[in-house]
């Protein structure tokens, strides 16, 4: 996977301009490829950029934002109300929106799936986001049976109170985490919920073969007039990015969910014709490469500097058309708090070396770099794995599809390096906070969790949560301050090598538009399909 408090406008420059929208009818199809098929749509578990984007198809949250922008707006929410201590926020439900088994939605149903992702049988990977409800402790540790901190007022209210104040709570309802379940639908379908989801949101699955295909298809009932657009969405899923873009230029898809491949990025970009089906966008984003501090030999804090001194970050910029600039820390530089003075590590291959040297490893080692089996990573992880030959680390490199990666990166002992490529962070909302608490804080060390290094460090969560408790909007710049400090302290230990912040670019076919900032929408990543229209709709 965005605001103010610490607010970012991410404008997306558009290539060319879009033409002038015809009048928009109800009705027709667009299809979308992914090279890997979906982990799953069940949204307490699903995290990767893909299942995000469909997810957020598929079901609704307290809260959402303006498409095509950063703005947080009410959506399951009709109004809300924040107490002036901070810690308590009172929701007021629209009535009338149903589920797609026909129920109507209540305020026990978003009680329910906030306890369902931060119990931690669920194994959810954003159950750290939500520290600050209420009884959180308690209800993690098994010594409560519900979160005191999320009450039913009424069916159509609902009071959530914190322990302490924290300034992303709106953005928190917004997150698919906090989207609402029907709790009837996840007990009768266990472990297969994720592939048979039930939400509110504008489509419903109706049909997913495993490895080819998901099908989505309009609620005719949902609860924001006009929405969506389409009746149907077919995802394919199974080819080769080169092959999918093809299939574009010959009008069989509409999106190649993999983007523009590197290889023929250039040959695109130089037709005048697709080139103006593309949208390329400012984005907040940090490619990085992750090392396990508790496998050896990254449990040694000189390695994991050897290994940032040893990347040659330009070099891998150039592989994806520089399309990326070199990064390092991780936050990007459009986000609040990116010190843009902090110079991190050099490329310094003796250097590097001299801090093998340091570690008692002045010889090398060998060891495992994980990378996710779609087009450009290989050859990124190749680019890092001879940087790190040059120093005398043997990568071993394990070419697997990203579901694979992922569930190595959430095994204590299962990968000791991963280049994040393919699953490299995209914030899921506009606050520095996104960029640690569950990829470099201590609730994401967990089985299933996205802290793919392990890394624990008890001091800077401290200083987060304190961070995250400056809720006054006078105290902005303070608290971006204060998380910019925490991002580059933790560099000492580096858990990471950054190594670019990437532009987005979206290509789509001429048959299906929609409002600005809608492809390469910096929520709905990479596309707000509820939004999309076809032009050839009767």
């Amino acid at each position: 996977m965005k605001r103010l408090l610490a607010s970012v406008s991410l404008a997306a420059m558009m290539i060319a301009a879009t033409p002038a929208f015809a009048e928009v009818k109800q009705g027709g199809e667009m299809t979308v490829t992914f090279k890997d098929d979906l982990i799953t749509l069940d949204p307490a578990i699903g995290y990767d950029w893909k299942n995000w984007s469909v997810i957020k198809s598929v079901f609704d949250g307290l809260m959402d934002y303006k498409p095509g922008t950063t703005e947080l707006v009410p959506d399951l929410a009709e109004s809300y109300e924040v107490s002036a201590d901070g810690l308590t926020y009172t929701f007021k439900l629209r009535q009338g929106v149903t589920f797609h088994n026909g129920r109507e939605m209540k305020a026990a149903d978003v009680k329910y799936s906030l306890e369902r992702t931060c119990n931690p049988a669920t194994q959810s990977p954003g159950a750290g986001y939500y520290g600050a409800l209420k009884g959180f402790d308690d209800f993690q540790a098994g010594k409560a049976t519900e979160l005191s901190g999320v009450q039913v007022v009424d069916d159509h209210t609902v009071k959530i109170e914190l322990s302490r104040p924290d300034s992303t709570l709106l953005h928190l309802m917004a997150l698919n985490f906090a989207f609402v379940v029907p709790k009837e639908e996840v007990e009768a379908l266990g472990p297969d919920f994720g592939h048979k989801p039930v939400g509110t949101g504008a489509f419903k699955v109706t049909e997913w073969t495993s490895g080819q295909s998901i099908v989505l298809e309009r609620h005719a009932d949902y609860f924001k007039e006009g929405l969506p657009k389409l009746d149907k969405i077919t995802f394919q899923i199974g080819q080769e990015p080169v092959v999918n873009l093809l299939r574009l230029q010959r009008g069989e898809i509409d999106i190649p969910g993999d983007g523009i491949p590197p290889a023929k990025f250039v040959e695109v970009m130089n037709d005048p014709t697709w080139k103006e089906q593309v949208i390329v966008a400012d984005q907040l984003q940090t490619g990085y490469l992750t090392m396990n501090v508790n496998i050896k030999p990254f449990d040694n804090v000189a390695v994991r500097q050897a290994v940032n001194m040893a990347i040659n970050k330009d070099r891998i910029a150039q592989i994806i058309n520089n399309r990326a600039v070199p990064a390092n820390q991780p936050l990007p530089p459009a986000m609040p708090g990116y010190d843009a003075s902090f110079k991190g590590y050099p490329y310094d291959v003796e250097g590097a070396k001299a801090k093998l040297k340091e570690a008692g490893l002045e010889g090398g080692f060998e060891t495992e770099l994980y990378v996710a089996n779609t087009d450009p990573q290989p050859r990124i992880a190749q680019a890092i794995q001879q940087d790190l030959a040059a120093i005398g680390i043997k990568a071993n490199l394990q070419n697997l599809d990203q579901g694979n990666v992922i569930a190595a990166g959430g095994r204590k002992d299962g990968a000791p390096m991963i280049w994040s490529g393919g699953m490299a962070w995209i914030a899921d909302f506009p606050d520095p906070s996104n960029f640690y608490t569950v990829i470099l804080g201590c609730g994401g060390a967990v089985e299933g969790g996205w802290n793919w290094a392990w890394y624990c460090n008890e001091a800077l969560d401290k200083r987060a949560e304190e961070a995250n408790a400056m809720t006054n909007p006078a105290d902005a710049d303070k608290r971006a301050a204060a998380w910019g400090k925490i991002f580059t302290d933790l560099m000492a230990d580096a858990p990471w090598a950054p190594i670019f912040n990437e532009k987005a670019y979206v290509i789509h076919s001429a048959r299906i538009e929609g409002p600005e900032g809608v492809f390469a929408d910096p929520i709905h990543i990479p596309v707000n399909y509820d939004e999309v229209y076809a032009t050839d709709a009767q």
